[in-house]
C-alpha cells in the first residue's frame, strides 16, 4: 500500500478548554435555543432530544441557500450532545461545498469547572478544506464565547 492510500481522507476540528463553570451551567448554554443563538447562530426547531431535526441559517453561496441541516444524534444530559451538520451543494467549490459532518460536545468535571471538548468531524479533503480552515478558527472563538455566556446564564 502506498503512502497516499494510507492517508486519511477526513479531518476533524478539536477544541478542548476548561471553563470555570459547573457542567450543568455549560449544558444549559449548549442546549437552550436562545443561548445557542448568542454563541453561534439562532437555531430553528432545536431541542436536546435524540432524533430531533433543526436548522441554522448562514450566508448563502452559489447553489447553496445557506441552510445547515442538523439532527440530534446523542444526548447524555450534562455530559454529551452530538448532532449532524449538513449543508452546502455539490456544485459549489470552496465556501458552500457539500458538507456532511458531526458536531460533538463533551463535558466533564475539571476541578471547580468543566472541561468542554468540541469535536467537529467528517471534513472530506480536499472538498471541505475551505470549511475546515474557516471553521477551525471559528470554533475556537465559539468555545470561548460559550464560557463567557455561561457566566451570564
Amino acid at each position: 500500500m502506498n503512502t497516499a492510500a494510507m492517508t486519511s481522507a477526513t479531518q476533524e476540528i478539536v477544541v478542548d478548554e476548561v471553563l470555570p463553570h459547573a457542567p450543568e451551567v455549560i449544558w444549559k448554554t449548549l442546549t437552550s435555543g436562545n443561548l445557542i443563538g448568542r454563541w453561534l447562530m439562532a437555531p430553528s426547531g432545536f431541542e436536546p432530544v435524540k432524533g430531533k431535526r433543526f436548522t441554522f441559517k448562514t450566508t448563502a453561496a452559489g447553489e447553496w441557500d445557506g441552510t445547515i441541516h442538523c439532527q440530534v444524534l446523542e444526548v447524555v444530559e450534562n455530559e454529551r450532545i452530538a448532532y449532524s451538520w449538513k449543508g452546502g451543494h455539490e456544485g459549489n467549490v470552496g465556501y458552500g461545498s457539500l458538507l456532511d459532518t458531526v458536531v460533538t460536545w463533551s463535558l466533564s468535571k475539571a476541578g471547580q469547572g468543566t472541561r468542554l471538548r468540541l469535536v467537529h468531524s467528517g471534513f472530506i479533503t480536499p472538498r471541505n478544506d475551505s470549511a475546515y480552515e474557516k471553521m477551525s478558527g471559528g470554533w475556537k472563538k465559539v468555545v470561548h464565547t460559550v464560557g463567557d455566556i455561561a457566566g451570564d446564564a
